[in-house]
């Protein structure tokens, strides 16, 4: 503010009105939950933050609409139970976290993932190079068999082959305790990687819940923690609104004023 405008702001004052806007526009906080929960398909990762110097998780819920943001000390499926409710019967696109397959069974694990991994086993040991030539061929055989909408009989027949390849790829004698290790990882997770397929509009990848954590990660590497529940409760709050809005392609500054009246009217 004082190099943006010449006007003198302590950090208090900066606190007071971050603050009161976040208090003013928990609504609609609330609002984007509410679109989440009724979602068919979400797309959600998490990674550390600090808050006080302890390790806390900050979670984002991905749709093509609404990215939110929930910060919460738990990495647990509590935190699903909250934020999407118990009773959620949409799709998930996650990575391998256990907390996912204890909250449902409509998941689709992640491919990008996946094949990460399989590709920087293959560069150290060579049975894995097979393996990862195997699994990428079988994804991009996958994502190519969805092209146009097949029917859910075609469907149901891509991903009987799938599995009957993955079984192969996975059945092999491997020596190497890494490329063990990723076979027994990729096999305790057998189910949900043909999710995709038979699911349209669910993506093979959780690319789009990646990209949505990248802009909180910069600024984790900038201001190092957060202070407390009301420092969570602020930047949980407008980063979701900021995102949501920006993802609609909406002006932020004409938002921002439209939101405040419309609460300040309400109220």
């Amino acid at each position: 503010m004082q190099q943006q405008f010449d006007l003198p702001m302590t950090p208090a004052t900066v606190l007071d009105i971050t603050s009161r806007v976040s208090q003013t526009l928990r609504p609609n906080y609330h609002a984007l939950i509410a679109e989440i929960r009724n979602s068919p398909i979400v797309n959600i990762d998490e990674t550390s933050i600090k808050i006080d110097g302890k390790n806390w998780w900050l979670w984002t819920f991905v749709t093509p609409t609404v990215t939110l943001y929930v910060i919460e000390p738990s990495r647990g499926k509590k935190v699903l139970e909250q934020v999407l409710g118990a009773d959620f019967s949409g799709f998930i696109g996650c990575d391998g976290l256990r907390s996912y397959s204890n909250f449902t069974s409509r998941i689709q694990r992640c491919w990008a993932h996946l094949l990460r991994e399989a590709k920087w086993l293959s560069e150290r040991y060579s049975e894995a190079v097979g393996l990862y030539v195997g699994l990428r061929r079988l994804f991009l055989d996958l994502r190519a068999g969805v092209v146009g909408g097949p029917s859910l009989e075609v469907r149901r027949r891509i991903v009987l082959l799938g599995r009957r390849r993955l079984m192969y790829w996975l059945g092999k004698a491997y020596v190497g305790e890494d490329v063990r290790a990723f076979v027994s990882k990729v096999r305790n997770g057998f189910d949900f990687w043909f999710t995709f397929v038979l699911v349209e509009g669910l993506e093979a990848t959780n690319n789009v819940a990646e990209r949505a954590l990248k802009e909180p990660i910069v600024q984790r590497k900038i201001m190092g923690t957060l202070r407390n529940r009301k420092g969570v409760q602020i930047y949980e709050t407008m980063m979701s609104l900021i995102a949501t809005w920006s993802k609609a392609g909406l002006d932020l500054h004409d938002q921002m004023a439209e939101s405040l009246k419309t609460a300040w009217t309400k109220s």
